[in-house]
């Protein structure tokens, strides 16, 4: 007789921004860390240590870049965050206040600006406005994401009502995949599967 799967209830369910990138690169990777609790190793890859440690040593040594440049009264470094509401947990490089009263995130990313900004950009700088806002109880109407090996260029989002709704779509997408261990369809790119983790269980 196949075990059953013991599946969190929605109060029990919190992801963090990263799982939520990688669902929308393929929606059965949350079907693999949170209903079968098969774990990526991400510790494992050298671009993401190397990136956990640029991002410690950019906020000790970046002291008065933001207020020079964007008018920021204060901000915290490295701050973790949880929202019951929105189900979301993560730690956010620097949390902004600004002059006009409102807070914002600030992300570094170790890659270059290539002229455009990436969707998945993006939407880790809406999921940390989410925490912003459930935790300091503010305003949050734009992000900036500092791009280090492009001369720490500094790219500013603006966000708007519709962002946030698209998020939470997403949001109760993944919370039902994880409350009924509901199998999805995997992502119609196959490149996609070539360097996956999880290419040998995955049936197709």
């Amino acid at each position: 007789m196949k075990e059953k799967l013991s599946l969190p209830t929605e109060d029990q369910i919190f992801l963090t921004p990263s799982e939520i990138i990688e669902y929308l690169f393929c929606p059965r990777f949350i079907y693999f860390i949170h209903c079968l609790n098969i774990p990526q190793h991400e510790e494992q890859r050298f671009k993401v240590l190397l990136g956990r440690e640029l991002h410690e040593k950019k906020a000790k040594s970046n002291k008065d870049y933001l207020r020079k440049k964007i008018g920021c009264l204060k901000r915290e470094n490295l701050v973790y965050l949880v929202s019951e509401r929105y189900h979301l947990k993560g730690e956010v490089d620097e949390v902004l206040l600004l002059e006009d009263n409102t807070r914002a995130p600030l992300d570094y990313k170790f890659t270059e600006y290539k002229g455009r900004l990436y969707r998945t950009h993006k939407i880790q700088s809406i999921l940390y406005a989410l925490l912003i806002m459930d935790n300091y109880a503010c305003k949050v109407k734009k992000g900036f994401l500092c791009y280090v090996r492009s001369k720490t260029l500094l790219k500013e989002i603006i966000f708007q009502d519709r962002d946030f709704e698209i998020i939470n779509d997403i949001i109760k997408a993944m919370i039902f995949i994880i409350q009924n261990g509901y199998f999805p369809n995997a992502t119609p790119y196959k490149v996609r599967c070539i360097d996956c983790c999880y290419k040998n269980i995955c049936l197709k």
